[in-house]
């Protein structure tokens, strides 16, 4: 079955007349769950709809804000107002013009409990979002936000607030490329947007999302020219590749992380003990050496790359101690039997979680390990089905933007059930803290909480790889894994 956008007719010839030569063949581990940007979370969607959509502001590859759909804003000097004066000429995939109304319905949609949106919380502290014309917005804070730019860089705008249709299978944004061929499972084929409102780009006339799940293809593709990009490959794959005269291997700091995640609500991690114990009982290192071959550094609750982040040293439990964590978990009295569901489409996850269940039957711990697919593990961490997971999570170029939908009472993506009161009011202090130098004072005392007793066991940042052939031009890699700067990109003849 074949997907294509709601425009009159469905716009799927045109793929087959395009030339190869301005088609970048780009090679995905896994099918997108879904396109619409307000609910999708996984990074098999996040690859292709930042292509398709925009929001008011972007993050460039340095993770610094730059104007988008907003050529320009003002923040009056209590921070609490923020207008927005938006771009004129801009139109949706559909042919619909944009306009301010468009922005305040994507902002509602966003904020709609009935949405169930993972970044809701994200902009919890927005008392009303409201037009004042056709070309500006002005949106009214309950208090100071300090990560208000870059969090709004994750809000993307749809047609009428996402009336637009079912974004999930059909997505309408103004982004460079539109999406014109969904066969599920096999490929995603966007075209250029004509009448996109950057001048020049994109300089691609098309990219191609094919779904090749093993990472042998996909490596043998690239080396035979059938793909021209692997984005975000593993460390087996880039060492291999690095020889290769057909491939350029890019590498940067990576903003996400491997983790475990636990259900605090259920036995045996809802005794603190038992998650201390967690964490005595894996050696961040070795997992690193086993699972990464070396690329990586042991994860805190902070990637290393934003200021707040504190040292792992300063967490005792990420000094690994069999036999602390076999007294703790006896301390506690809770039963050691757990069952880890991993998210079986992503091979670094699966490997990670291989090492880290041999360690912990070495701690005390009877571990058994439930791979699953893509479809099944979302659906079950939506819906806090689990005693433990093993997952890969986006990084954010604020804390604010991780934190504290994950560890606030409530949060949209707190599926772990923790509540913590002390953890909610730093988490609600920091947001409204505008002074550096106190936010990182705050986000210390949380990570110091979080790292040993919280719900998320965090085990690794890795490397950040992607590979290239030599004729890719103009591709930049960002930390976020961000494919935005495919608009750039350009193949040479």
């Amino acid at each position: 079955m074949k997907y294509g956008l709601k425009c009159g007719v469905f716009a799927l010839a045109m793929s087959s007349t395009i030339a190869a030569a301005d088609t970048l063949q780009v090679a995905v581990a896994q099918s997108p769950a879904g396109l619409d940007p307000h609910v999708a979370t996984a990074f098999s969607s996040a690859l292709i709809y930042q292509n398709i959509y925009e929001g008011l502001v972007a993050l460039d590859a340095d993770l610094s804000v730059q104007p988008a759909l907003a050529e320009s804003w003002t923040i009056t000097d209590d921070g609490r107002t923020y207008v927005f004066k938006l771009r004129q000429g801009v139109t949706f995939h559909n042919g619909d013009a944009f306009d301010s109304e468009d922005v305040v319905g994507s902002f509602d949609r966003v904020r709609d409990k009935e949405t169930g949106s993972p970044i809701a919380s994200r902009f919890s502290l927005i008392e009303d979002v409201t037009a004042g014309g056709s070309h500006e917005v002005t949106i009214r804070l309950s208090a100071p936000f300090a990560p208000m730019l870059s969090q709004l860089a994750g809000l993307y705008i749809v047609p009428g607030g996402g009336a637009a249709g079912d974004l999930q299978r059909e997505p309408v944004g103004t982004g460079p490329f539109k999406l014109t061929e969904w066969v599920p499972d096999t490929y995603l084929h966007l075209d250029a947007h004509d009448g996109y409102w950057e001048s020049g780009l994109p300089k691609l006339q098309s990219v191609r999302f094919s779904i090749v799940p093993e990472a042998s293809t996909r490596q043998i593709g690239l080396v035979t020219g059938t793909y021209h990009l692997l984005p975000n490959v593993d460390s087996a794959t880039a060492l291999t590749l690095a020889a290769d005269p057909n491939a350029v291997v890019l590498e940067t700091a990576d903003m996400a992380y491997s983790l475990i995640g636990v259900n605090v609500t259920q036995p045996p991690f809802d005794n603190p003990k038992v998650r201390e114990a967690f964490n005595y009982g894996i050696n961040r290192q070795e997992i690193i050496e086993a699972a990464l071959f070396g690329k990586g550094e042991p994860a805190g609750p902070l990637p290393q790359v934003l200021a707040q982040s504190l040292p792992t040293s300063q967490y005792p439990c990420y000094q690994h101690d069999s036999e602390k964590a076999k007294a703790l978990l006896a301390e506690s009295g809770a039963d050691s039997a757990i069952t880890i569901k991993v998210l079986g489409t992503v091979q670094q996850v699966v490997d990670i979680a291989q090492v880290v269940q041999a360690q912990l039957n070495q701690s005390g711990f009877q571990v058994d390990l439930d791979i699953q697919e893509l479809g099944q593990f979302v659906q079950d961490w939506k819906n806090s089905n689990f005693t433990a997971f093993a997952s890969l999570n986006r990084g954010n170029p604020d804390p604010d933007g991780y934190m504290y939908r994950a560890f606030y009472t409530g949060g949209s993506t707190n599926v772990f059930g923790y509540s913590n009161t002390q953890i909610d009011g730093w988490l609600d202090e920091a947001r409204t803290e505008t002074d550096a130098g106190k936010r990182k004072s705050i986000y210390g005392d949380i990570q110091r909480v979080l790292a040993c007793e919280g719900p998320i066991v965090h085990i690794a940042f890795a490397g950040l790889f992607t590979v290239v052939r030599p004729e890719v031009q103009g591709f930049q890699q960002s930390p976020d894994r961000s494919l935005r700067s495919l608009r750039q990109t350009s193949l040479a003849n």
